[in-house]
């Protein structure tokens, strides 16, 4: 699929609005446009991953959407008004897909992607590019010249998701149960998650005590994906003074670099790292990849503006022949 155009440019459709929107598993962001491209508002709400139900994840996106409306002080026209582009983790699922798109509370157009697609198609408006999505979860995608494009990872957080807020909050978590068996020395990460988790690490206190063990245990038996990734900015802000929060990350830029490879051999595509664990990532890349790495151009809501501009062309064309 060729998207090489679209951006800002004025579309010829019925539609009051044209909206992007990005929902991983922390957050949803959107994008509200009118169809010349100008830019009205945006807007933001809890996370639409359908990991957490395809209703939830409509009604986090109705909730964005209200937002983005308010801040800019404009009533929000009835849904069919409305052409939607959305960029959702847990899409290439067919059975949320079908049950996401059955939902559809009445937005008068509907273009749905994965939202590395979209964060793809954003990193490089719509040109050839590689992008590796690290969030809650993490993906790698290539879009080449003729238009093919893979994908690399995204297999899940049970199985796959390396480097992402969910991956490195996994391992966070492992180290600090390590750290309250004695099996290795509780370091300042380990006793930051412990307060976390809302265990008692005061001076004098006794780090692997019952309760701190029975609070980490509680933490950890009702944590999902989205909540792990709540260790994330605890390992990075530690990795300065903690060993083990150093080695995460370290390992953490390795497989983010085996993605990077496995999408473009050659090295000759632009990469861009993407998604709120990048910028902190950066410094853990292996080099060529640490040079190599951009900024994206645009973020995953132009990603999904993109997407959905590119379907509503293609119908206006077929209206017409």
């Amino acid at each position: 699929m060729r998207l090489q155009k679209g951006v800002g440019v004025e579309l010829k459709t019925a539609y009051e609005y044209l909206i992007g929107v990005d929902g991983g598993g922390t957050k949803t962001h959107i994008r509200v446009e009118r169809p010349d491209g100008s830019h009205v508002a945006d807007g933001s709400s809890g996370p639409s991953a359908l990991m957490h139900g395809t209703s939830k994840a409509w009604c986090a996106i109705v909730t964005a959407l209200d937002n983005a409306f308010q801040s800019a002080g404009i009533s929000r026209p009835p849904y069919q008004a409305i052409a939607a582009g959305c960029g959702l983790s847990g899409i290439n699922n067919p059975q949320w897909a079908a049950q996401f798109s059955a939902q559809n509370p009445g937005f008068g157009a509907l273009a749905t992607g994965t939202d590395a697609f979209t964060t793809l198609l954003g990193a490089h408006l719509g040109q050839a590019g590689v992008v590796v999505a690290i969030g809650t979860g993490s993906v790698g995608e290539v879009l080449l010249a003729d238009g093919s494009r893979r994908e690399v990872g995204g297999w899940g957080f049970q199985t796959g998701d390396e480097a992402s807020g969910g991956w490195i909050g996994l391992r966070a978590a492992n180290h600090v149960e390590r750290a309250l068996d004695g099996r290795v020395v509780p370091g300042s990460l380990a006793r930051a998650i412990v307060r976390f988790c809302g265990g008692d690490d005061d001076a004098g206190a006794d780090f692997s005590s019952s309760q701190n063990r029975e609070r980490v245990i509680a933490w950890v038996n009702s944590a999902n994906q989205s909540i792990f990734a709540q260790l994330a900015p605890l390992v990075v802000a530690h990795a300065a003074q903690d060993e083990a929060a150093l080695t995460i990350l370290h390992k953490a830029g390795q497989e983010i670099a085996q993605i990077a490879s496995a999408l473009d051999p050659s090295q000759q595509l632009p990469i861009a790292l993407c998604g709120g664990l990048a910028a902190p990532l950066q410094a853990y890349l292996p080099e060529p990849l640490k040079s190599r790495a951009i900024t994206p151009r645009a973020d995953a809501a132009t990603g999904a503006l993109l997407l959905l501009r590119q379907q509503l062309a293609t119908e206006s064309v077929g209206e017409t022949i």
